[in-house]
């Protein structure tokens, strides 16, 4: 696989470690491949209890890196941003038992969105919300066609941004090189909220790295927000420059490198080694003032 362009976040509230082992544990080929501490000095009030602690754990799962932020309760996930389970039976003979393996797992404390079963799109397909609030769509695929990565993120459009998801995949491969579209099914017919001619169900890549996009027939009480990000991670100053001019449309969730697009995902753009970075003195503190980062603002 080529190198990772964007790496999902999840925003954790103080216990990012014990999510990233729950994760690590339930999924096959998974692992914990680095952390990331909080300095002990320069930390604003509310960041003092978490002085020497994780910051971020670095973990995959099916080869796909992710990370566990350590934060306070401000955010939670929502199911607007969740991740797609591919179960192989061509790459897994045991595909159809890991679903109703992981499925137990994920659904222990957790909250069922679409029951685990048979459906048109599947013969055995589940979505369901884990006790920490990330939402996971289990699904046994058909082997025939172009294979999928084990897990890819899925964004559904609702509320204000429904009937957007094909705006979203256009724009998206607009911004990312080596980018490109796959299926797109729509609906053929008004379906709830979402007009005809909405995505039923999208795909685009990143590089080798896939993405799903759909438009939600009904409303929602959630909607995209900090809970799961997306990181993108630059090489230098002028590819931070021009993901943060294309990606960030809300001033006001301008922080840290954080920012929200025209839909109300939640991006970072970062440099690569940014944990290095950080562990310089005052450089933590440095970032907590800028919106956009500015590597000529820290120290080498």
């Amino acid at each position: 696989m080529t190198e990772q362009k964007i790496v999902p976040n999840i925003w954790c509230s103080g216990n990012a470690a014990e999510v990233a082992d729950f994760y690590v544990s339930a999924f096959p080929d998974a692992e914990v491949r680095g952390r990331t501490r909080y300095p002990t000095d320069g930390l604003a009030d509310f960041q003092q209890p978490l002085a020497g602690e994780d910051l971020v754990v670095d973990f995959s799962i099916g080869g796909i890196r992710m990370m566990a932020i350590n934060a306070g309760p401000e955010f939670v996930p929502t199911p607007t941003l969740s991740f797609l389970v591919n179960l192989d039976p061509s790459r897994d003979d045991r595909a159809a038992a890991r679903a109703d393996e992981l499925w137990q797992r994920l659904s222990e404390g957790g909250s069922v969105l679409m029951e685990l079963g048979a459906y048109p799109f599947s013969k055995r397909y589940g979505w369901v919300q884990d006790h920490y609030g990330v939402s996971w769509q289990l699904m046994l695929t058909d082997p025939e066609g172009e294979p999928r990565p084990f897990l890819i993120p899925s964004l559904m459009f609702a509320n204000a941004n429904v009937n957007r998801a094909g705006e979203a995949v256009e724009f998206y491969t607009s911004v990312f090189a080596d980018s490109r579209i796959g299926t797109l099914v729509r609906h053929p017919q008004d379906q709830g909220e979402a007009r005809a001619g909405s995505l039923m169900f999208g795909e685009f890549a990143v590089g080798e790295q896939w993405f799903a996009a759909m438009d939600s027939p009904i409303r929602h009480d959630f909607d995209f927000n900090e809970g799961i990000s997306l990181l993108v991670e630059c090489d230098d100053q002028a590819e931070v420059d021009y993901f943060w001019d294309k990606l960030s449309r809300v001033p006001e969730a301008e922080q840290c490198g954080w920012c929200k697009d025209q839909f109300g995902v939640s991006w970072q753009v970062a440099p690569k080694g940014m944990e290095q970075l950080l562990h310089k003195p005052g450089n933590f503190e440095a970032m907590m003032k800028m919106k956009k980062i500015v590597l000529a603002e820290f120290r080498s």
